[in-house]
């Protein structure tokens, strides 16, 4: 448990094929279901002060209650991720906290000195930051609201995950806008 964060509720791979990821990690390790979503439909995102549209595919699953997130990037837009396999790195790229309390964890994080780099919405209060901590390939830091559609979907993939029996490893995300 960090002092600072609460508990790291999400560990976030970078690869560079998440077709092959996700049937490494559901038959080799067995972890799944995972859910798959070929373009994450994300609003507003920024990289550092600057507006870009990324193409990112995703996959989740859960280990217990970790989550574990697949990240391909798509496109060549600006962010993190692309900092990351520039940088000659594959895989643990960042962890996540959630927050129900995002305004005032962001606003307790930037008073600790924290820098934002990335950040955006994935569905109605779905918002993530991202901030610059990366002293060490695997640290960067993510604190990802998890109210409304969001909240609901990584409940959804938790749940799915506690009796899997191996069948049907990957699955399409859920619509946000139906959740």
């Amino acid at each position: 448990m960090s002092r600072l964060f609460g508990e790291i509720r999400q560990a976030g791979y970078v690869v560079p094929d998440i077709e092959a990821a996700m049937d490494y990690w559901s038959r080799v390790l067995g972890v799944g279901p995972f859910f798959y979503n070929e373009r994450v439909p994300i609003r507003n995102y920024q990289y550092r002060g600057e507006s870009f549209e990324p193409h990112n595919s995703v996959a989740l699953a859960n280990s217990g209650p970790l989550q574990i997130e697949l990240i391909q990037c798509r496109n060549d837009v600006p962010s993190m991720y692309r900092d990351f396999t520039q940088a000659g790195h594959c895989g643990l790229q960042h962890v996540a906290y959630w927050t129900e309390s995002f305004d005032a964890d962001l606003e307790r994080l930037l008073g600790e000195g924290f820098k934002p780099v990335m950040g955006g919405e994935v569905g109605e209060r779905g918002r993530f930051i991202y901030f610059d901590t990366h002293y060490h390939p695997g640290t960067v830091i993510e604190l990802s609201e998890v109210l409304g559609p969001k909240g609901a979907m990584f409940r959804m993939i938790r749940e799915a995950s506690q009796n899997w029996d191996g069948k049907d490893p990957v699955r399409p995300f859920p619509d946000l806008s139906r959740l």
